[in-house]
């Protein structure tokens, strides 16, 4: 093992010069998915091919929304910003990138979101979220807004899966030393909240009535942050039902987009192969009479 030093702005949450123990097939992993991440690419031509291609399939955004088309983020691929990214993302929302010399977030970190107003004119009062709890909130509030007690009921389901992600999952994922150094991932040993999840995953695909929303952008981000610092970890024996939803969740289109394919690729074959190995490698047992 080597003992590096992963700088503030490469690494999730964590978000501070960080040391960490890793061995050399983390450290060309994370070197790899560092440089990879699109989640602030330079704006497309939107008459061009390529762009037409990469917005196929997004839903439009409704014109009854209460969010303004001036939405801006402060941010940057090698924090938490493109889970912001991922949920506008499923929301269909745009998202322009803000210059960071300029972001207002009280103590200058990111990810800061700003929403300009009904218009987007400069004369507008601006709304200025931060921290990504907050900010995913914000997003699926606007969203729900005027869709009566059914949107009520999905935005306060949301909210608590938010809150439950950054309070309770997020320590889970990444041990700190006393100094708030991370260290490692709680994932490699048994865990009862982790059990828990693992049986509602069991009962339904998603966390909120059955279909993915913004909880789901909120839990699948820290899951699938550990896979890519934490590569060797393995899950499938003890979770197979988080296994597979982190798997449904890093396939989305929208997961691709905001992180970037080289990441989403990383996930999608790291997952798969956790499977084969923990399901796949029973099958072929009792599929040769071994036991």
């Amino acid at each position: 093992f080597y003992s590096i030093m992963i700088p503030t702005d490469q690494i999730p949450k964590i978000f501070k010069t960080t040391t960490m123990k890793l061995n050399i097939l983390s450290i060309s992993t994370l070197l790899a998915l560092l440089t990879s991440t699109t989640a602030f690419s330079p704006t497309p031509n939107p008459n061009s091919p390529a762009h037409q291609l990469a917005t196929l399939g997004r839903r439009p955004t409704s014109s009854s929304t209460a969010l303004s088309m001036a939405l801006t983020l402060y941010g940057s691929p090698g924090s938490r910003s493109p889970l912001v990214n991922w949920a506008a993302n499923e929301l269909g929302l745009p998202l322009g990138p803000g210059d960071l010399s300029k972001n207002p977030h009280p103590f200058g970190q990111i990810p800061c979101l700003t929403d300009g107003g009904d218009d987007g004119g400069d004369g507008d009062e601006k709304i200025m979220v931060f921290e990504s709890g907050a900010i995913l909130n914000y997003l699926q509030s606007a969203a729900d807004e005027g869709k009566g007690p059914k949107g009520d009921a999905k935005r306060a389901a949301v909210a608590s899966w938010v809150a439950w992600a950054n309070a309770s999952l997020d320590p889970i994922c990444f041990l700190e030393t006393p100094e708030g150094k991370v260290y490692d991932t709680g994932l490699r040993n048994p865990n009862r909240r982790i059990d828990t999840l693992n049986t509602l995953l069991s009962q339904s695909p998603h966390l909120v009535q059955g279909k993915f929303s913004l909880a789901d952008v909120a839990v699948a981000s820290y899951l699938l942050y550990v896979i890519q610092f934490f590569p060797d970890v393995e899950l499938y024996q003890r979770w197979p039902h988080v296994v597979r939803y982190m798997r449904e969740c890093a396939g989305r289109e929208g997961y691709g987009q905001a992180f970037g394919g080289r990441v989403q690729g990383f996930c999608l074959e790291r997952l798969d192969k956790m499977m084969e190995s923990g399901n796949g490698g029973e099958e072929k047992k009792k599929m040769f009479g071994l036991f």
